[in-house]
């Protein structure tokens, strides 16, 4: 599935929720099948700045190149919206990631439900996994290349 079909697919998945209110508390219970970070992976290194909740994002490089994204947070609805962020991400290209933005949010009414604290939390966010991306460019750039 293509990171353009992942998006669609998350918005028809939580457009059949016409209340507002219902639909954050939904994507507030998606999390709950994820674990929270450890004391370790709570650090600094990976806490995203410009967050009044505190927030981390990891990402993994998998062997056919596409990232594993996984993030925590300690507010339940912070967590619920970098959640649907990262699951949008996940799975994806560092390329993809770094060209597509995140309209869905946009598309579900999200970011007009928000406070701007909040959506600029999330764009901090956002921010961050194009850097995790980015980085995963950089270091495929500068690997030696495999055997022919």
């Amino acid at each position: 599935m293509t990171l353009a079909e992942r998006h669609r697919q998350l918005i028809d998945d939580l457009s059949l929720i016409p209340d507002r209110h219902e639909l954050l508390t939904a994507i507030v219970d998606r999390t709950r099948r994820h674990p929270p970070f450890s004391t370790v992976e709570k650090s600094e290194a990976h806490r995203v700045p410009g967050c009044q909740s505190a927030v981390w994002v990891i990402g993994q490089r998998n062997a056919d190149g596409t990232l594993d994204l996984r993030c925590d947070a300690d507010s339940p609805m912070v967590k619920g919206l970098i959640h649907l962020l990262c699951e949008a991400y996940t799975h994806a290209t560092p390329a993809e990631i770094v060209t597509t933005e995140p309209a869905f949010l946009d598309e579900l009414g999200l970011l007009r439900d928000l406070s701007p604290t909040r959506r600029n939390g999330l764009a901090a966010v956002r921010n961050r996994i194009k850097e995790i991306a980015h980085s995963a460019l950089n270091a495929s750039d500068s690997s030696p290349p495999g055997p022919s």
